[in-house]
């Protein structure tokens, strides 16, 4: 099976059992803490997220499988050095993700069935109530670092993580232990002090949530912290010493699209919905629509330079259908005037 994993574009494979009390206990701590921020559907599927044989009745085992995404293109330290650019998380470069790895997963499940000589299996990427991170340390795909992402001491952490869930009693792999020591990294480097202690991330304060998840007015006082990251953040990951053993990814799938990797703010601000839609079909920004879009960029243009291309694009975006737009390019250009003087 772990062959056909890596014949499938899978760098890891690994089985894990079913129980996760310790992780359920700080699912619902995290909850009860309200570090979900809007995501009310993470406390919707309860324990059941915690359950796989709840969420899936009759499951045994979970077959969990790592695919890198980290692409070639723009270094990343440049790109958040330039105000005048757009910062894309590098997961979303390319293709969505969440089709092609589960579909890939599909095709794994399938070839265990057929050798299997019965069905009863379900693959999942970041689709269904999961603790996929949870799941893959127990299958010994990594450990889960201060920053709350898996990490492996071999190829970091810049890939996809995804699940088969399935009734065959399989072995079960050994979690690997972790090597986080006393670094702290992450937490230090966060722009907007999300990890709020080792291993604990408050998604209202964090930049992907707030860029991607968040409805409504990014609020202020998070503004300046966001810079000019318009869609997620890879701060935490960017400084963490266990990436610098990372390798590109070999899918052709990630590799960046639409020079997201490096594109000046006002270009991608003067996209119409028509072209947001067009540019950006089967790619994971496109979920978030045309109006966070504008809303995210038009926040990255309040802390660009203060140069003519970039006063006059937020001009024109002034009478916005949209009000969130609209507050986010007021605070753009009030923030602008106040830089020039």
């Amino acid at each position: 099976m772990k062959t056909w994993g890596r014949e499938l574009g899978f760098q890891k494979v690994g089985i894990a059992s079913v129980g996760l009390p310790e992780d359920e206990r700080r699912l619902l701590a995290w909850l009860e803490a309200g570090h979900n921020g809007g995501m009310d559907y993470m406390a919707r599927h309860g324990v059941r997220r915690s359950r796989p044989a709840e969420l899936v009745p009759g499951t045994l085992r979970v077959i969990s499988a790592r695919m890198d995404y980290w692409p070639d293109g723009a270094d990343p330290g440049i790109v958040l050095g330039d105000a005048s650019m757009a910062y894309v998380s590098r997961y979303a470069l390319g293709r969505d993700y969440h089709k092609l790895v589960r579909n890939r997963l599909a095709r794994l499940a399938e070839r265990l069935a057929e050798a299997a000589g019965r069905e009863g299996y379900r693959a999942f990427t970041d689709s269904a109530p999961v603790l996929e991170k949870a799941l893959a340390r127990d299958a010994g795909l990594g450990w889960i670092g201060k920053h709350t992402n898996l990490l492996d001491r071999h190829d970091g952490s810049w890939f996809f993580l995804g699940e088969v869930f399935t009734d065959l009693p399989l072995p079960v792999d050994e979690p690997v232990t972790a090597h986080c020591g006393s670094c702290t990294a992450c937490i230090d480097v966060c722009p907007t002090q999300a990890i709020v202690a080792p291993y604990q991330l408050d998604a209202r304060r964090c930049i992907s949530y707030l860029t991607i998840e968040h409805h409504g007015p990014i609020p202020e006082e998070f503004r300046r912290a966001i810079g000019n990251r318009i869609y997620g953040c890879d701060d935490c990951q960017l400084v963490c010493p266990w990436n610098r053993y990372a390798k590109h990814t070999g899918e052709p799938g990630f590799q960046p699209r639409n020079g997201l990797d490096a594109t000046r703010l006002t270009e991608l601000f003067a996209w119409t919905e028509a072209e947001f839609e067009e540019r950006l079909a089967g790619s994971a920004i496109r979920r978030i629509g045309h109006e966070r879009w504008l809303r995210n960029i038009a926040v990255a243009l309040g802390n660009a330079p203060t140069v003519p291309e970039v006063i006059g694009a937020l001009e024109r975006r002034r009478e916005d259908a949209s009000e969130v737009v609209r507050e986010a390019v007021g605070w753009a250009l009030r923030s602008r005037r106040a830089a020039s003087h």
